[in-house]
């Protein structure tokens, strides 16, 4: 058996190789690495595959974010509500601008934003809603744009991590991640289910006017040379990346369906015991693409069984170990403890095992046989 990685990108590059170097030759031969070819192909291919009809690239998932936010003209002191269980980048942003962070609980079964405490939270003060699709999944997007029409709100999709996955309104239509609220952000990371080789990230949205203006925040408020119409920040992808992208982005569904097939057998083998709860996915569908394969070990302890992992090479990790609510850069006399029930209880029970394109069954036997020894010892 090969040594089993957290997310194999070798092997995943071994198989596309001569694509990704002709690619990356492609910008050598040109010398056009920034703004080059390459990332206007990639931007009109990305657009195509989402159905979107602007997608804008910049440097990183952290910096779309920001500049979404920035592109609103949200001021000082609004409320941003967002999810107190992800990746502090989420929220990062939300106080860089010095708009009002909101956290607030997400399901226990999908680790996705609640939907009642998104109605909790709102205020006169609150200006937008910032749904993360956590792991891969996609989060209740039908009932998150209800409450933006209704209040009057934005609606910022963070979709770093469920890129190609599609929501399912109540109709049976459906649309890609990223699409459905008023404007999104993605990350192509290296470990992202769609990555480059470095850092990279893009903005979506389907509104004429906004997208102009983040074309224009993306590059030091440009739309013509040395003219800065608005406050900008420099933030581009790179041409070397983007002609990693377009070497990828052809394989992404192929991709995220490798993702769920070791999902699913991750879960015929975990299913069932009492001490482990699977994540819940429609194989036959198409909402998560799990980024991230996330147990919940209850009345056993986890700490111990991810050192049992790693004591037997087998790496895993836990996303994420401390609420937001609770880190030192976000405290707030606002919350309370009983306000995250789910998320102070996810933090003690969710551990990631390996997910790549590259799993095989035996590594899946391997890891699964030695979860199970250990709590059914």
């Amino acid at each position: 058996m090969k040594k089993i990685q957290m997310v194999d990108l070798k092997g995943q590059y071994e198989k596309i190789k001569e694509t990704v170097n002709n690619s990356i030759q492609e910008v050598l031969d040109t010398n056009t690495y920034i703004n080059g070819p390459q990332v206007s192909t990639f931007q009109k291919n990305l657009e195509n595959y989402l159905d979107a009809k602007h997608v804008i690239p910049c440097a990183n998932g952290t910096d779309a974010l920001q500049i979404a936010m920035m592109a609103l003209d949200l001021k000082p002191g609004e409320e941003v509500i967002t999810a107190d269980f992800t990746f502090a980048a989420t929220v990062e942003v939300i106080a860089l601008l010095q708009l009002t962070p909101v956290l607030v609980d997400v399901e226990i079964d999908s680790f996705n934003i609640s939907i009642d405490a998104i109605k909790k939270a709102i205020t006169p003060k609150t200006k937008a809603i910032v749904p993360v699709h956590l792991f891969g999944q996609a989060a209740n997007m039908e009932a998150i744009m209800g409450l933006a029409k209704e209040h009057n709100l934005y609606v910022i999709e963070d979709n770093a991590q469920a890129i190609g996955a599609n929501y399912t309104f109540a109709d049976g239509s459906k649309k890609k991640v990223g699409t459905i609220g008023h404007v999104a952000s993605t990350s192509f990371f290296p470990s992202k289910n769609l990555g480059c080789y470095g850092d990279g990230g893009a903005i979506f949205t389907n509104d004429d006017e906004l997208a102009h203006k983040l074309r224009g925040i993306v590059n030091h408020g440009m739309y013509v040379r040395y003219h800065h119409d608005v406050v900008g920040v420099n933030s581009r992808l790179d041409s070397i990346q983007a002609g990693v992208l377009n070497a990828k982005l052809p394989n992404l569904d192929t991709y995220n369906t490798e993702r769920r097939t070791a999902a699913n057998k991750y879960n015929t083998a975990l299913s069932g015991h009492k001490n482990i709860i699977v994540p819940s996915f429609d194989l036959n569908g198409d909402d998560h693409v799990f980024h991230q394969y996330t147990l919940r070990i209850i009345d056993a302890d986890r700490d111990a069984l991810m050192q049992h992992l790693q004591s037997k090479d087998i790496p895993c990790a836990i996303y994420y170990p401390i609420p937001l609510h609770s880190q030192k850069a976000y405290l707030d006399t606002r919350y309370k403890e009983e306000d995250f029930p789910a998320t102070n209880q996810l933090v003690k029970e969710v551990i990631s095992l390996p997910m790549h394109t590259e799993l095989e069954d035996e590594q899946i036997k391997f890891i699964t046989d030695s979860i199970l020894e250990f709590l059914n010892k």
